[in-house]
């Protein structure tokens, strides 16, 4: 991405990072004297005898895009406008840049970094780095250029894996990541802007961070300068092992900007197995759709406190529906492990292959319940239903709740594939205030179904003053918590 954007992002591609290498096993620290009795205050880490030891296993990586649209066509390793003042200056001054009048007209190329972890020459990468690429080229510390073979990739978990003909190649040690301490000091190299064998370090700034669009990756956060080019990179603990592939970063101007995420190792290393094994990645899902338990919700289930992930939709053909599992059902422990937050199911249900079986525990109207269930293969895109349309019958007044509702047509429920359901013509006052919308459709209210308005108002008159509402929004579902006192 080029050029300031109005609201933070999350930058993919060339704008993902990576993080700089640790120290070696005892860095020699580094005393820093107080100013007021010249004790010493702090110490800082050394990290030289971890870049002279481990920085070897780090290569630099090009992989060459043949057909590229227009705007992926561009000799550096992030898109510069021509226009930009800085243009000039990474035009002339990037090292390792091809001169565009080597390149054919239609080629582009993505810069990347990565690292050895056999000796025989498997390198682990970023998906986005060598993804839709033609001729992959990588780069060793001692200048040698290997044509590397792409084994395998997983876009979700935007980990590769690649192969080059080579032996006796130093390789990266491996480490834990839930070794890893928030404050914690960590170290990357990479190449951003082509500059190879670049180092940088920070502190480890949150561990299990969800990001949008990426539930099966629990990313490590840290303040690890990482730019373009970084992407694939390894992140190093202070004993010199690999605890992370740094990913992305979050930017208002396509640079750093002091926060960055890395992919925990030892999921980069369960995918690099299955794909060196198998050529794809195989995983466990459970045929749900589930959202976040606010306090609000709580309450109205019931709950003391908020935990667990909320079920909103169960698939009818999946190993919920036949475990039993049913929209209104608050996940609280997979296995014995406690769901302390929606965003731990699919990474727990991700991490488990087709065919295990699983126990879980589940709150339902006041209860909990342990059901069992046989995960199936999680497909590599799930089907969309179809929003409804907006147009219907008479509409009915709830005024202390600021709705106006009406009856769902035949066609809208054969549309929506549900017996029944109440769309929102209206939504003012406290219902406005909770987050429902004009065109959002109410199919449950509290674990009951919403068939009609009677039913509506029977659910209604039992909540209690508590109301957790079913919703179907476009082609997503969700509870939505109302106050009905």
């Amino acid at each position: 991405m080029a050029g300031a954007l109005l609201a933070a992002s999350l930058l993919s591609g060339c704008d993902r990072i990576e993080q700089l290498v640790k120290g070696s096993s005892q860095p020699a620290p580094v005393a820093i004297p107080a100013q007021n009795n010249g004790q010493v205050a702090m110490l800082l880490p050394d990290f030289t005898q971890l870049v002279s030891r481990d920085g070897p296993s780090v290569v630099n990586i090009q992989a060459s895009r043949e057909n590229a649209s227009p705007q992926q066509q561009s000799s550096m390793p992030f898109p510069v406008p021509e226009d930009d003042p800085l243009y000039d200056f990474f035009r002339r001054f990037m090292p390792n840049q091809p001169q565009q009048q080597d390149q054919a007209p239609e080629e582009s190329v993505s810069y990347g970094s990565g690292f050895i972890i056999s000796s025989d020459g498997f390198i682990l990468t970023n998906a986005h780095v060598v993804a839709d690429g033609g001729q992959i080229r990588v780069t060793l510390t001692d200048k040698r250029e290997l044509r590397a073979k792409l084994v395998g990739l997983d876009k979700r978990s935007d980990v590769a894996l690649l192969k080059v003909a080579a032996a006796d190649l130093p390789v990266a040690k491996i480490g834990n990541p839930s070794d890893l301490k928030v404050g914690e000091w960590v170290a990357a190299i990479g190449a951003p802007f082509g500059f190879d064998n670049t180092v940088t370090a920070g502190i480890v700034s949150a561990k299990g961070r969800s990001l949008p669009d990426e539930t099966l990756v629990p990313f490590i956060q840290t303040d690890v300068a990482i730019n373009p080019g970084n992407s694939g990179g390894p992140l190093f603990n202070l004993r010199g092992e690999v605890v992370g592939i740094n990913s992305q970063i979050y930017s208002r101007s396509g640079g750093f900007m002091g926060i960055s995420f890395a992919i925990p190792i030892d999921l980069a290393m369960q995918v690099a197995d299955q794909l060196k094994t198998k050529g794809k990645v195989s995983r466990g899902q459970l045929g749900i759709n589930i959202q976040e338990v606010t306090q609000e919700l709580a309450q109205s289930f019931g709950l003391q406190r908020p935990s667990g992930a909320l079920v909103v939709r169960v698939d009818p053909k999946g190993p919920a529906a036949r475990a039993g599992l049913q929209a209104g059902d608050i996940i609280l422990k997979l296995n014995n492990q406690v769901i302390d937050s929606s965003k731990d199911l699919p990474m727990l249900v991700g991490a488990l292959g087709p065919g295990t079986k699983i126990k879980l525990m589940v709150w339902r109207k006041g209860i909990e319940k342990t059901l069992e269930a046989t995960l199936a293969e999680q497909p590599d895109n799930t089907g969309s239903a179809k929003p409804a349309n907006d147009s219907a019958p008479q509409g009915y007044q709830f005024g202390k709740l600021g709705l106006t509702l009406s009856e769902l047509t035949q066609e809208q429920r054969a549309d929506l594939g549900i017996r029944g359901g109440l769309l929102i013509q209206r939504s003012q006052g406290p219902a406005a205030r909770s987050g429902l919308q004009a065109g959002d459709i109410i199919v449950g209210l509290n674990q009951s179904d919403v068939t009609s308005i009677k039913a509506f108002e029977k659910a209604l008159a039992d909540a209690g003053g508590h109301a957790a509402l079913l919703v179907r929004r476009g082609e997503s579902v969700l509870f939505i918590a109302l106050r009905t006192d």
